[in-house]
């Protein structure tokens, strides 16, 4: 008699696990699958912060202080924290600027 009890509970969780399998099929094929979202597209800035991005680069390489170096730095900060430029990076300034340093 325990024979046939062990059988039933054997069919029975089989019985389930098929169900579930089946269960699963059933969402999955009707499932609306989306799409990834695409990734966002980069935009292309002006040519200076192309000059700023190379500069900042090179500084990362130098040891020693620089001063097109320290003007570069100067920039990437204002940019980041979203500053006017003052009068003496818009004019002719003291420190040369990313663009005009060597490469």
């Amino acid at each position: 008699m325990l024979h046939a009890s062990s059988r039933t509970v054997k069919i029975a969780g089989v019985a389930a696990l098929a169900g579930m399998m089946m269960t699963v099929a059933i969402v999955a094929a009707t499932h609306k699958s989306e799409s990834a979202p695409s990734p966002p597209v980069a935009v292309r800035e002006d040519v200076s912060h192309d000059r700023l991005g190379r500069e900042l680069d090179r500084c990362a390489t130098l040891t020693m202080p620089d001063a097109g170096c320290e003007a570069a730095w100067a920039e990437n900060r204002r940019r980041f924290f979203r500053q006017p430029a003052t009068e003496a990076e818009d004019g002719e300034g003291t420190a040369p600027s990313p663009e005009n340093s060597a490469p």
